[in-house]
């Protein structure tokens, strides 16, 4: 059953026209490099308009894999697809596996979260609607779905192999990035019920990172999330244009932000503090 016939899930032609626009998508993302707001994590200020940060995380970002997992079990079937390769399967389980970890568990287990703007929270679930569309289409319908068809676009077990390391390297890293991330922020809530029980004032305290890659750079969890999508692309093949433009897609959203934050750990705790450290991309920037 559609839930809006002919776009979700979508037909081959509205398929075609999302992927088009959603290619485009790094237009959109450019515009963060003429602009220093962003309503989110330590750079949120106070507005009317914010979201309390952990209902904002979970309803932004669960849209995307509940959409796929939607279209892979509704669209094989408007194509008389009884049943799809191994790696159409595998591929959407991949995809599900990040995101039950970044959308579920990511803001239950984060000590605190800053509130999310709502202009932030309606672009992520439109860039996860646009994501899980193009991808879960191509994965149930339009892209190979037989064996025969995942031959005949040069794919291998080899390459499939090489991809899914590089997505679980991506992946393991992410978590234990976020995990310093967390570190920090216990200890700083820690600090302040202490302050609390002693009368004093709390202030909020940032300091850099300095655990595991956060060693070398600034923001690893970022350049390791582009390692594991660019692993998926990978395993799903070159001709896969949904993964590759998710991938590309998240580095034109990504590297303003971390350039902006590379500029806040610059002018919060000085030249000394951060020297040595790479921001985003090790041996470049």
């Amino acid at each position: 059953m559609a839930i809006i016939q002919d776009w979700l899930p979508a037909s081959q032609e509205n398929y075609e026209k999302i992927l088009f626009w959603w290619k485009l998508y790094p237009l959109l993302a450019s515009f963060q490099w003429f602009i220093s707001w962003y309503g989110m994590g330590k750079t949120s200020v106070q507005s009317k308009f914010n979201l309390p940060g952990r209902i904002a995380w979970m309803t932004m970002e669960v849209p995307g894999f509940t959409t796929l997992l939607y279209i892979m079990s509704t669209l094989p079937a408007q194509h008389g697809i009884t049943d799809l390769p191994w790696q159409n399967k595998v591929l959407a389980g991949l995809f599900v596996i990040h995101y039950t970890y970044r959308a579920v568990i990511f803001p239950i287990i984060q000590p605190s979260m800053s509130p999310i703007h709502v202009l932030v929270w309606a672009n992520a679930i439109i860039f996860q609607l646009c994501n899980a569309i193009c991808l879960g289409s191509w994965l149930a319908a339009y892209g190979p779905t037989t064996q025969e068809e995942w031959r005949g676009q040069s794919w291998s077990v080899l390459q499939f192999s090489i991809g899914l390391v590089l997505f679980y390297i991506g992946l393991t890293a992410n978590y234990f990035s976020d995990e310093e991330l967390r570190e920090i922020r216990r200890a700083e809530l820690r600090r302040q019920a202490k302050l609390r029980q002693q009368g004093k004032t709390v202030d909020k305290h940032y300091e850099v990172p300095q655990n595991g890659l956060f060693k070398y750079m600034l923001y690893p969890h970022y350049f390791m999330e582009w390692i594991e999508w660019l692993g998926y692309w990978i395993a799903a093949g070159v001709a896969c244009t949904p993964a590759r433009s998710f991938l590309v897609n998240e580095f034109f959203a990504m590297l303003p932000r971390a350039v902006s934050g590379g500029k806040w750990y610059k002018e919060k705790f000085g030249e000394d503090k951060i020297k040595g450290k790479y921001v985003i991309i090790p041996g470049i920037y």
